[in-house]
């Protein structure tokens, strides 16, 4: 699955360990999504997506 969570991050100015603390997960969890070699489970979608204030599909899409 491919995402922009890195940009919209940056975009935040927040560094990894910080969006990995807003959302309750270890800074290894966050590279490794932004990285594409983990999927989020979709509880955890739902919050990254609440946390930037978008929708799932407007952060995560198909490869």
């Amino acid at each position: 699955m491919n995402n922009d969570l890195a940009t919209r991050r940056l975009e935040r100015e927040w560094t990894q360990a910080d969006l990995a603390k807003a959302l309750g997960v270890s800074r290894q969890t966050v590279i490794s999504i932004e990285r594409g070699r983990f999927d989020p489970s979709l509880p955890l979608a739902f919050l990254i997506a609440q946390t930037f204030g978008c929708s799932i599909e407007d952060i995560f899409t198909p490869e």
